[in-house]
Protein backbone atom coordinates (compact mmCIF):
# COMPACT_ATOMS: atom_id res chain seq x y z
CA UNK A 1 0.00 0.00 0.00
CA UNK A 2 2.60 2.25 0.59
CA UNK A 3 4.48 1.70 -2.25
CA UNK A 4 1.25 2.55 -4.09
CA UNK A 5 0.84 5.95 -2.86
CA UNK A 6 4.09 6.64 -3.46
CA UNK A 7 3.89 5.97 -7.38
CA UNK A 8 0.37 8.29 -6.79
CA UNK A 9 2.09 11.32 -5.38
CA UNK A 10 5.66 10.69 -8.13
CA UNK A 11 2.65 10.49 -11.27
CA UNK A 12 0.86 13.72 -9.63
CA UNK A 13 4.35 15.59 -9.07
CA UNK A 14 5.12 14.75 -12.52
CA UNK A 15 1.90 15.83 -14.20
CA UNK A 16 1.73 19.45 -12.64
CA UNK A 17 5.53 19.61 -13.57
CA UNK A 18 5.31 18.66 -17.15
CA UNK A 19 2.09 21.05 -17.11
CA UNK A 20 3.58 23.85 -15.93
CA UNK A 21 6.43 23.74 -18.43
CA UNK A 22 4.12 23.32 -21.51
CA UNK A 23 2.25 26.55 -20.47
CA UNK A 24 5.31 27.90 -19.49
CA UNK A 25 6.77 27.09 -23.38
CA UNK A 26 3.26 28.09 -24.65
CA UNK A 27 2.32 31.59 -23.34
CA UNK A 28 3.21 34.45 -25.37
CA UNK A 29 6.05 35.94 -24.73
CA UNK A 30 5.15 39.72 -24.03
CA UNK A 31 3.60 41.42 -20.95
CA UNK A 32 0.33 41.56 -21.99
CA UNK A 33 -1.11 38.31 -23.47
CA UNK A 34 -4.79 39.78 -23.62
CA UNK A 35 -6.55 42.98 -23.56
CA UNK A 36 -10.19 42.91 -22.94
CA UNK A 37 -12.48 46.06 -23.07
CA UNK A 38 -12.77 46.50 -19.09
CA UNK A 39 -8.99 47.66 -19.69
CA UNK A 40 -9.85 50.43 -22.27
CA UNK A 41 -11.37 52.88 -21.22
CA UNK A 42 -11.29 55.36 -24.21
CA UNK A 43 -14.43 56.42 -26.41
CA UNK A 44 -12.56 55.67 -29.25
CA UNK A 45 -13.12 52.62 -30.44
CA UNK A 46 -13.57 51.12 -33.81
CA UNK A 47 -16.90 51.91 -34.81
CA UNK A 48 -16.34 55.69 -34.32
CA UNK A 49 -13.23 55.31 -36.34
CA UNK A 50 -15.62 54.15 -39.19
CA UNK A 51 -17.08 57.20 -39.43
CA UNK A 52 -13.99 59.84 -40.29
CA UNK A 53 -14.23 61.92 -42.84
CA UNK A 54 -11.81 61.03 -44.61
CA UNK A 55 -12.69 60.37 -47.99
CA UNK A 56 -9.73 58.82 -49.69
CA UNK A 57 -10.40 60.66 -52.64
CA UNK A 58 -7.53 61.52 -55.04
CA UNK A 59 -6.29 64.80 -53.86
CA UNK A 60 -6.58 63.93 -50.20
CA UNK A 61 -3.75 63.28 -47.61
CA UNK A 62 -4.98 62.15 -44.50
CA UNK A 63 -1.99 61.90 -41.27
CA UNK A 64 -3.64 59.82 -38.20
CA UNK A 65 -2.78 60.18 -34.75
CA UNK A 66 -3.44 56.94 -32.91
CA UNK A 67 -4.49 56.13 -29.79
CA UNK A 68 -2.99 52.54 -28.51
CA UNK A 69 -5.23 50.80 -26.18
CA UNK A 70 -3.31 51.88 -22.76
CA UNK A 71 -2.42 54.12 -20.24
CA UNK A 72 1.25 54.50 -21.27
CA UNK A 73 3.06 57.04 -23.69
CA UNK A 74 3.25 55.92 -27.27
CA UNK A 75 3.58 57.01 -30.69
CA UNK A 76 1.75 55.38 -34.01
CA UNK A 77 1.05 57.52 -36.65
CA UNK A 78 -0.57 56.63 -40.13
CA UNK A 79 -0.27 58.74 -42.99
CA UNK A 80 -2.44 57.92 -45.67
CA UNK A 81 -2.78 59.55 -49.66
CA UNK A 82 -4.51 57.55 -52.48
CA UNK A 83 -3.45 53.99 -52.21
CA UNK A 84 0.03 54.68 -50.52
CA UNK A 85 0.03 53.26 -46.80
CA UNK A 86 2.71 54.83 -44.17
CA UNK A 87 2.88 54.05 -40.89
CA UNK A 88 5.48 55.79 -38.74
CA UNK A 89 6.25 53.84 -35.03
CA UNK A 90 3.59 51.35 -33.40
CA UNK A 91 4.22 51.84 -29.72
CA UNK A 92 3.11 51.59 -26.79
CA UNK A 93 3.00 48.10 -26.25
CA UNK A 94 2.93 44.63 -28.11
CA UNK A 95 -1.21 44.85 -26.53
CA UNK A 96 -1.35 48.00 -29.18
CA UNK A 97 -1.10 45.66 -32.15
CA UNK A 98 -4.67 44.64 -32.26
CA UNK A 99 -5.92 48.38 -32.02
CA UNK A 100 -3.31 49.64 -34.51
CA UNK A 101 -4.23 46.38 -37.05
CA UNK A 102 -8.55 46.99 -37.04
CA UNK A 103 -7.44 51.28 -37.25
CA UNK A 104 -5.42 50.63 -40.43
CA UNK A 105 -7.41 47.93 -42.15
CA UNK A 106 -10.62 49.90 -41.65
CA UNK A 107 -8.60 52.44 -43.64
CA UNK A 108 -6.55 50.57 -46.38
CA UNK A 109 -7.65 49.29 -49.49
CA UNK A 110 -5.29 45.95 -49.07
CA UNK A 111 -3.03 44.38 -46.17
CA UNK A 112 0.12 46.20 -47.88
CA UNK A 113 2.26 49.35 -46.40
CA UNK A 114 3.75 51.03 -48.96
CA UNK A 115 6.59 52.41 -46.46
CA UNK A 116 7.55 51.86 -42.84
CA UNK A 117 9.66 54.12 -40.58
CA UNK A 118 10.87 52.81 -37.42
CA UNK A 119 12.42 55.96 -35.77
CA UNK A 120 14.18 54.09 -32.64
CA UNK A 121 14.65 51.63 -30.37
CA UNK A 122 12.51 52.11 -27.71
CA UNK A 123 9.13 50.04 -26.65
CA UNK A 124 7.19 53.00 -26.65
CA UNK A 125 7.79 53.42 -30.55
CA UNK A 126 8.82 49.74 -32.33
CA UNK A 127 6.83 47.62 -29.28
CA UNK A 128 4.33 46.53 -32.31
CA UNK A 129 7.51 45.32 -34.75
CA UNK A 130 9.58 44.01 -31.70
CA UNK A 131 7.36 41.23 -30.41
CA UNK A 132 8.35 37.21 -29.35
CA UNK A 133 8.20 34.54 -32.03
CA UNK A 134 4.96 33.66 -30.59
CA UNK A 135 3.29 36.88 -31.30
CA UNK A 136 2.47 38.42 -34.54
CA UNK A 137 3.95 41.59 -35.10
CA UNK A 138 2.74 44.55 -37.36
CA UNK A 139 5.51 42.56 -39.87
CA UNK A 140 3.73 39.40 -40.12
CA UNK A 141 0.41 41.36 -40.23
CA UNK A 142 0.90 43.52 -43.29
CA UNK A 143 2.88 43.59 -46.58
CA UNK A 144 5.31 46.02 -46.27
CA UNK A 145 7.56 47.34 -49.52
CA UNK A 146 10.27 49.56 -47.70
CA UNK A 147 11.40 49.55 -44.39
CA UNK A 148 13.13 53.11 -43.06
CA UNK A 149 14.79 52.26 -39.94
CA UNK A 150 17.58 53.44 -37.26
CA UNK A 151 20.77 52.36 -37.93
CA UNK A 152 22.16 52.71 -34.03
CA UNK A 153 21.05 52.01 -30.84
CA UNK A 154 22.68 52.41 -27.75
CA UNK A 155 22.06 48.85 -26.77
CA UNK A 156 25.88 47.34 -27.85
CA UNK A 157 24.34 43.33 -28.07
CA UNK A 158 21.84 43.55 -30.59
CA UNK A 159 21.54 39.55 -30.12
CA UNK A 160 19.10 39.96 -26.92
CA UNK A 161 16.11 41.80 -25.77
CA UNK A 162 13.91 43.69 -27.38
CA UNK A 163 16.34 44.66 -30.27
CA UNK A 164 16.99 40.85 -30.72
CA UNK A 165 13.16 40.84 -32.05
CA UNK A 166 13.10 43.83 -34.19
CA UNK A 167 15.94 42.51 -36.01
CA UNK A 168 14.29 38.97 -36.43
CA UNK A 169 11.05 40.53 -37.39
CA UNK A 170 12.44 43.05 -40.02
CA UNK A 171 14.65 40.45 -41.29
CA UNK A 172 11.73 37.38 -41.63
CA UNK A 173 9.53 40.70 -43.48
CA UNK A 174 12.49 41.45 -45.80
CA UNK A 175 12.53 37.71 -47.08
CA UNK A 176 8.95 37.10 -46.90
CA UNK A 177 7.93 39.72 -49.13
CA UNK A 178 11.19 41.08 -50.64
CA UNK A 179 11.46 44.42 -48.86
CA UNK A 180 13.54 46.98 -49.68
CA UNK A 181 15.56 48.50 -46.34
CA UNK A 182 16.63 52.03 -46.07
CA UNK A 183 18.90 51.77 -42.56
CA UNK A 184 20.00 55.65 -41.96
CA UNK A 185 23.00 55.27 -40.76
CA UNK A 186 24.22 53.59 -44.33
CA UNK A 187 22.37 54.99 -46.31
CA UNK A 188 21.65 58.78 -45.37
CA UNK A 189 24.35 61.37 -46.54
CA UNK A 190 24.51 65.19 -45.70
CA UNK A 191 23.34 67.29 -48.20
CA UNK A 192 21.73 64.05 -50.33
CA UNK A 193 18.72 63.67 -48.70
CA UNK A 194 16.66 60.44 -49.77
CA UNK A 195 13.46 61.80 -51.09
CA UNK A 196 10.32 59.39 -51.78
CA UNK A 197 7.44 60.42 -54.83
CA UNK A 198 4.11 59.61 -53.91
CA UNK A 199 1.42 59.76 -55.88
CA UNK A 200 0.46 59.59 -59.99
CA UNK A 201 2.14 63.21 -60.21
CA UNK A 202 4.45 62.66 -57.32
CA UNK A 203 2.05 65.22 -55.55
CA UNK A 204 3.29 64.21 -52.09
CA UNK A 205 7.12 63.83 -51.25
CA UNK A 206 8.59 61.99 -48.43
CA UNK A 207 11.80 63.59 -47.55
CA UNK A 208 14.29 61.34 -44.94
CA UNK A 209 16.07 64.11 -43.27
CA UNK A 210 19.68 64.24 -42.19
CA UNK A 211 20.63 63.62 -38.51
CA UNK A 212 23.91 64.16 -37.26
CA UNK A 213 23.68 61.02 -34.80
CA UNK A 214 23.02 58.91 -37.96
CA UNK A 215 26.09 58.95 -38.95
CA UNK A 216 27.97 56.66 -36.07
CA UNK A 217 27.65 59.76 -33.84
CA UNK A 218 27.75 58.33 -30.30
CA UNK A 219 24.61 59.15 -28.29
CA UNK A 220 23.41 58.22 -24.40
CA UNK A 221 20.20 58.29 -25.52
CA UNK A 222 18.19 56.15 -28.06
CA UNK A 223 16.17 59.11 -28.54
CA UNK A 224 18.57 60.58 -30.34
CA UNK A 225 19.09 58.40 -32.99
CA UNK A 226 15.36 59.04 -34.41
CA UNK A 227 14.84 58.73 -38.10
CA UNK A 228 13.55 62.00 -38.68
CA UNK A 229 11.04 63.12 -41.79
CA UNK A 230 9.66 65.82 -43.69
CA UNK A 231 6.47 65.57 -45.67
CA UNK A 232 5.71 67.54 -48.50
CA UNK A 233 2.20 68.12 -50.17
CA UNK A 234 0.53 71.22 -52.03
CA UNK A 235 3.01 73.72 -50.37
CA UNK A 236 2.07 72.63 -47.18
CA UNK A 237 4.06 70.84 -44.83
CA UNK A 238 4.81 67.90 -41.88
CA UNK A 239 7.12 67.53 -39.81
CA UNK A 240 7.75 64.24 -38.11
CA UNK A 241 11.23 64.37 -35.42
CA UNK A 242 10.26 61.41 -33.25
CA UNK A 243 11.83 61.77 -29.60
CA UNK A 244 15.09 63.92 -31.24
CA UNK A 245 16.19 66.00 -27.84
CA UNK A 246 17.96 69.27 -27.88
CA UNK A 247 18.65 68.89 -24.38
CA UNK A 248 22.45 68.09 -24.03
CA UNK A 249 22.72 66.73 -27.47
CA UNK A 250 21.82 69.31 -29.33
CA UNK A 251 19.76 67.82 -31.73
CA UNK A 252 17.74 69.90 -32.79
CA UNK A 253 19.81 72.55 -33.46
CA UNK A 254 22.06 70.32 -35.96
CA UNK A 255 19.51 68.94 -37.48
CA UNK A 256 18.29 72.26 -38.57
CA UNK A 257 21.76 73.06 -39.60
CA UNK A 258 21.98 70.08 -41.42
CA UNK A 259 18.68 70.04 -44.02
CA UNK A 260 18.58 73.13 -46.47
CA UNK A 261 14.37 71.73 -46.55
CA UNK A 262 14.56 72.79 -42.93
CA UNK A 263 16.28 76.29 -43.28
CA UNK A 264 13.67 77.24 -46.89
CA UNK A 265 11.29 76.91 -44.22
CA UNK A 266 13.09 78.63 -41.73
CA UNK A 267 13.78 81.34 -43.80
CA UNK A 268 10.58 82.29 -45.62
CA UNK A 269 8.49 82.27 -42.38
CA UNK A 270 5.82 80.69 -43.26
CA UNK A 271 6.35 77.73 -40.66
CA UNK A 272 5.85 74.01 -40.76
CA UNK A 273 2.02 73.11 -41.59
CA UNK A 274 1.82 70.68 -38.82
CA UNK A 275 4.26 69.49 -36.35
CA UNK A 276 4.37 66.23 -34.29
CA UNK A 277 5.19 67.45 -31.05
CA UNK A 278 9.08 66.07 -30.35
CA UNK A 279 9.31 63.73 -27.47
CA UNK A 280 5.88 63.22 -26.69
CA UNK A 281 5.76 67.17 -25.49
CA UNK A 282 8.77 66.65 -22.88
CA UNK A 283 10.61 69.43 -21.54
CA UNK A 284 13.78 67.75 -23.77
CA UNK A 285 12.58 68.71 -27.36
CA UNK A 286 10.94 71.30 -29.29
CA UNK A 287 12.93 74.09 -28.05
CA UNK A 288 12.51 77.83 -28.35
CA UNK A 289 15.41 77.87 -31.11
CA UNK A 290 13.90 74.86 -33.07
CA UNK A 291 10.14 76.30 -32.86
CA UNK A 292 11.16 79.56 -33.59
CA UNK A 293 12.60 78.75 -36.64
CA UNK A 294 9.89 76.20 -37.43
CA UNK A 295 6.53 78.01 -36.15
CA UNK A 296 3.89 75.13 -36.36
CA UNK A 297 0.44 76.05 -37.07
CA UNK A 298 -0.57 72.91 -35.46
CA UNK A 299 0.97 70.55 -33.32
CA UNK A 300 -0.25 66.96 -32.38
CA UNK A 301 1.11 65.36 -29.43
CA UNK A 302 1.00 61.60 -28.79
CA UNK A 303 0.69 60.86 -24.78
CA UNK A 304 -1.44 60.26 -21.74
CA UNK A 305 -1.30 63.27 -20.56
CA UNK A 306 -0.70 63.82 -16.99
CA UNK A 307 0.32 60.06 -16.78
CA UNK A 308 2.28 59.33 -14.17
CA UNK A 309 4.81 56.50 -15.65
CA UNK A 310 7.94 58.68 -15.52
CA UNK A 311 7.64 60.99 -13.08
CA UNK A 312 5.00 62.24 -10.31
CA UNK A 313 5.92 65.68 -10.80
CA UNK A 314 2.99 67.23 -12.23
CA UNK A 315 5.64 69.91 -14.48
CA UNK A 316 7.38 67.01 -16.00
CA UNK A 317 4.16 64.98 -17.24
CA UNK A 318 3.61 64.99 -20.57
CA UNK A 319 2.87 67.49 -22.37
CA UNK A 320 4.84 69.58 -20.14
CA UNK A 321 4.42 72.80 -18.64
CA UNK A 322 8.11 73.78 -20.24
CA UNK A 323 6.63 72.54 -23.82
CA UNK A 324 3.61 74.42 -23.54
CA UNK A 325 5.52 77.64 -22.63
CA UNK A 326 7.49 77.55 -25.81
CA UNK A 327 4.93 76.63 -28.41
CA UNK A 328 1.88 78.83 -26.89
CA UNK A 329 4.39 81.75 -28.83
CA UNK A 330 3.39 79.90 -32.10
CA UNK A 331 -0.16 78.18 -32.09
CA UNK A 332 -3.44 77.52 -29.94
CA UNK A 333 -4.27 74.52 -31.96
CA UNK A 334 -2.38 71.64 -30.00
CA UNK A 335 -4.37 68.49 -29.96
CA UNK A 336 -3.36 65.30 -27.61
CA UNK A 337 -4.74 62.07 -28.52
CA UNK A 338 -5.24 60.39 -25.09
CA UNK A 339 -5.62 61.58 -21.01
CA UNK A 340 -5.06 59.55 -17.58
CA UNK A 341 -8.08 59.06 -15.02
CA UNK A 342 -5.97 57.00 -12.80
CA UNK A 343 -2.60 55.27 -13.00
CA UNK A 344 -2.99 53.18 -10.03
CA UNK A 345 -6.07 51.68 -11.46
CA UNK A 346 -4.93 51.81 -15.15
CA UNK A 347 -7.97 54.15 -16.38
CA UNK A 348 -7.98 56.66 -18.80
CA UNK A 349 -10.19 57.73 -21.57
CA UNK A 350 -9.60 59.72 -25.02
CA UNK A 351 -8.86 63.32 -24.38
CA UNK A 352 -8.99 64.36 -28.81
CA UNK A 353 -8.85 60.31 -29.60
CA UNK A 354 -7.43 59.69 -32.47
CA UNK A 355 -6.49 62.77 -34.20
CA UNK A 356 -6.74 62.84 -38.25
CA UNK A 357 -4.91 66.09 -39.69
CA UNK A 358 -6.90 66.23 -43.42
CA UNK A 359 -5.04 68.35 -46.11
CA UNK A 360 -6.96 68.44 -49.58
CA UNK A 361 -5.41 69.50 -53.22
CA UNK A 362 -6.05 73.09 -53.88
CA UNK A 363 -7.62 73.60 -50.32
CA UNK A 364 -5.25 76.74 -47.92
CA UNK A 365 -6.88 75.30 -44.69
CA UNK A 366 -5.85 72.00 -42.93
CA UNK A 367 -9.51 69.75 -42.04
CA UNK A 368 -9.52 68.04 -38.51
CA UNK A 369 -11.43 65.73 -37.04
CA UNK A 370 -10.75 63.69 -33.56
CA UNK A 371 -12.63 60.71 -32.59
CA UNK A 372 -13.68 62.23 -29.30
CA UNK A 373 -13.62 65.73 -29.73
CA UNK A 374 -11.98 68.76 -30.93
CA UNK A 375 -10.93 70.75 -27.84
CA UNK A 376 -7.60 72.28 -28.34
CA UNK A 377 -5.25 71.79 -25.13
CA UNK A 378 -5.88 75.41 -23.87
CA UNK A 379 -9.48 74.53 -23.52
CA UNK A 380 -9.91 70.99 -21.90
CA UNK A 381 -10.97 70.41 -18.83
CA UNK A 382 -7.55 68.55 -17.69
CA UNK A 383 -4.97 71.52 -18.81
CA UNK A 384 -7.52 74.13 -16.39
CA UNK A 385 -8.16 71.63 -13.45
CA UNK A 386 -7.47 73.39 -10.18
CA UNK A 387 -4.91 71.24 -8.35
CA UNK A 388 -3.41 71.38 -4.60
CA UNK A 389 0.62 71.12 -4.37
CA UNK A 390 1.59 71.73 -0.87
CA UNK A 391 -1.22 73.43 0.51
CA UNK A 392 -1.16 75.97 -2.32
CA UNK A 393 -4.19 75.77 -5.45
CA UNK A 394 -2.98 75.82 -8.79
CA UNK A 395 -3.82 75.50 -12.38
CA UNK A 396 -2.85 71.79 -13.27
CA UNK A 397 -1.32 73.67 -16.31
CA UNK A 398 -0.97 77.30 -17.30
CA UNK A 399 -1.00 78.92 -20.71
CA UNK A 400 1.50 81.51 -21.18
CA UNK A 401 0.02 85.08 -21.42
CA UNK A 402 2.45 86.08 -23.88
CA UNK A 403 0.63 82.67 -25.61
CA UNK A 404 -1.66 82.87 -28.86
Amino acid sequence: MKKFFICIITLLVGFVCGSGFFIYKTLPETDHLHVGEEVYYSNSDISTVLSKKVTGEDGELSIHFLELGNKYTGDCTYIKYGETDILIDCGSKSSSIPYVENYLKSYMSDDTLEYVIVTHAHTDHFAGFATSEKVSSIFDLFKVETIIDFGSATTKDPTKGTLKNYIRERDEAKDRYNTTHYDVSVSSKKGNNKIFKIGDNNEVELEILYNYYYDHHESSSDNNYSVCSLIRFDGKSFLFTGDLEEHKSQGETKLLADNQSLQDIANSGNGVDLYKAGHHGSKTSSSEDFMSAMKPKMICVCCCAGSAEYTDTIDNQFPTQEFINVVAKYTKNIYVTTLCVDWEKDEFTSMNGNIVVIATLSVDELGLDCSNNSTILKDTEWFNRTIEVNGTKRPMRTWPQDGK
